[in-house]
């Protein structure tokens, strides 16, 4: 498998995506804004954008991200 282009480490299991929070010109460049909900595996990915969120300290932290399977929520 491939790792997933961006990972991105939080502390909280439900998290927003926008896909351009971080970049300059922001929402415009990016996806409609999603709500992501990480479960016991740890980690959820961004159906749009596939940016990875990692609980801190959950199961995925700290694992090889190229072996984890993706978990894609919010695209339709």
């Amino acid at each position: 498998m491939v790792p997933p282009p961006e990972t991105i480490r939080v502390s909280h299991r439900r998290i927003s995506c926008d896909g351009a929070s971080d970049i300059p010109g922001g929402a415009a460049l990016g996806h409609p804004r999603v709500w992501l909900e990480i479960d016991d595996k740890g980690y959820v990915d961004c159906g749009y954008c596939d940016r990875r969120f990692i609980l801190i300290g959950g199961a995925a932290d700290g694992a090889d991200q190229s072996a984890l399977a993706d978990i894609s929520e919010g695209a339709a």
